[in-house]
């Protein structure tokens, strides 16, 4: 492993949502704030900046992580994914995202970004969830606004919608 100059800035290279990307970090910068204010991708949050409330939550080569606790020079070389890669093509809502619209299972929305990346990856693992698996699953997410029942429903309804549309194939 190479070692960082701290005194100056590193080129920092990915594949962000199927794209490749580069621009420049300095050695402590988070890959929330790399990923906002140098690529523009503000789809992600920052929450606590603690790993604790997940409203930062992204994927690193398929695993779900904290940016907030992510380096953006360790991210160079990976895959990752955002909120904004969740639609199948612009314009048009994942079936997750849509149960989330339909659920009405978000209010501030500053929880729901993390909160779909980590049930996008957790219904690809688990496509049948019980709700008590549900509920413990989203322990690792803070939300201050809905209370979790209409985002449980929605996390239900699209495991549901997932499951049927994979038996059409």
């Amino acid at each position: 492993m190479s070692r960082l100059s701290a005194d100056r800035r590193h080129t920092v290279r990915f594949m962000l949502n199927g794209r490749a990307v580069e621009a420049e970090a300095e050695p402590r910068m988070l890959l929330t704030d790399f990923l906002r204010h140098e690529l523009g991708a503000t789809g992600t949050h920052v929450g606590c900046e603690h790993g604790v409330c997940g409203a930062c939550t992204v994927e690193i080569d398929g695993v779900p992580a904290r940016s907030c606790l992510t380096l953006a020079v360790q991210a160079d070389g990976a895959t990752i994914r955002t909120v904004e890669g969740l639609e199948p093509e612009p314009g048009r809502l994942s079936v997750l995202q849509d149960a989330f619209r339909r659920h009405h299972a978000l209010q501030c929305g500053f929880c729901t970004a993390g909160i779909l990346m980590s049930l996008d990856n957790y219904l690809k693992r688990q496509p049948a969830p019980s709700e008590e698996a549900l509920r413990e699953f989203l322990g690792g997410h803070i939300c201050r606004c809905t209370g979790y029942v209409p985002i449980v429903a929605a996390a239900m309804d699209a495991a549901k919608r997932l499951r049927e549309n994979s038996s059409d194939v």
